[in-house]
């Protein structure tokens, strides 16, 4: 009689401990890292396959640099360098990658007027905010001029995956690369089965799924007067990438005077209106960080006309007397219940 009470417990013991071992808990996983000139961060619930977060980040870290290879105006071996180099009238069959966020760009420049100019480039190089070392000083008009002259979107045209220049211009992608660098590294976590994320790489994010209470992912959108410490909203995201661009980062002063890292392609100079930040929430980031420069491009009337026209979700802060005022699209107010 004992020895079967005892077997009996032992049996109990056994089924509880091969219960425990096939019942999973999903645990919240971080990592983070340098990128692009910036930094990245991810964090995801684990699954039954995935339990490993450094296996992970091997695997991120390859497509983050990956796509820095393909896109960076900083690498002078970067498949976007190479191309910037071929003289006017010159082809280049170009990556996937590459050929997506140049024909998102283009069609970004195309909806905005050409106040957001794929082109830009010249420009920035010549306001010191492009790669190599520059002075902080104001660039003759002249130079403005010769510059301007070599900013035009609709002189690329890409065919498939043949990019071809018209004439001598030089293609910046840093307002949408970072964006897109967000959704190749949702791809890598998408291929291992990863159903619950959050992905930032510079300030642009992603977000995927619930956490496992069934709670959205909440992120702050950063107030311009606190950095990163004070957050002017938070927002409850699911399956939506969000872009934020803002013009009280990246500047100069020179005699008492900001200049802005974001550049009129029109006016061949810094942006001088009161449009401080832009946030826009969008399918894929890539879309989001394109679309978020263009309507700080535009500035804050013809920014808000231009994002309730296309039906864009955006959430924009003007710089008053007093603070900052707040301008919400109609697709962006469902984001603040």
């Amino acid at each position: 009689m004992r020895k079967k009470i005892l077997f009996s417990v032992f049996l109990l013991i056994a089924i509880a401990v091969v219960y425990r071992l096939s019942v999973f808990t999903p645990e919240l996983a971080s990592f983070s890292g340098p990128t692009m000139g910036t930094t990245y961060t991810v964090k995801f619930f684990t699954t039954k396959e995935v339990g490993d977060a450094w296996v992970v980040k091997e695997d991120v870290d390859a497509a983050l640099v990956r796509v820095n290879s393909l896109m960076s105006t900083y690498d002078p071996n970067s498949e976007l360098s190479l191309f910037n180099t071929l003289p006017a009238g010159q082809s280049a069959v170009i990556s996937d990658d590459m050929a997506y966020v140049v024909d998102k760009a283009l069609l970004i420049s195309e909806m905005s007027g050409g106040e957001y100019d794929v082109t830009v480039g010249p420009l920035v190089n010549l306001w010191g905010f492009g790669p190599g070392k520059h002075e902080d000083k104001v660039p003759s008009q002249e130079l403005i001029d010769e510059a301007k002259s070599r900013v035009g979107y609709q002189y690329l045209k890409l065919d498939g995956r043949r990019l071809m220049k018209e004439k001598d211009i030089y293609v910046d992608l840093s307002s949408i690369a970072k964006g897109y660098g967000v959704d190749a590294v949702a791809r890598v976590l998408q291929d291992r089965g990863i159903e619950s994320y959050l992905i930032e790489v510079g300030g642009e994010i992603v977000s995927k799924g619930l956490k496992p209470d069934g709670a959205p992912w909440r992120i702050a959108i950063e107030s311009p007067a606190g950095g990163h410490d004070i957050a002017e909203r938070i927002i409850s995201v699911t399956d939506v990438a969000v872009a934020t661009s803002g013009d009280y980062r990246n500047y100069f002063e020179k005699n008492g005077v900001r200049y802005s890292h974001t550049i009129s392609p029109i006016s061949g100079r810094p942006i001088t209106h009161r449009l401080v930040s832009v946030t826009v929430v969008d399918k894929t980031t890539t879309m989001a960080d394109g679309l978020a420069t263009a309507v700080t491009v535009l500035g804050p009337d013809k920014g808000f006309e231009f994002v309730q026209k296309n039906g864009i979700a955006a959430y924009l802060l003007v710089k008053t007397d007093f603070g900052f005022e707040e301008h919400s699209s109609d697709a962006f107010k469902a984001y603040l219940k």
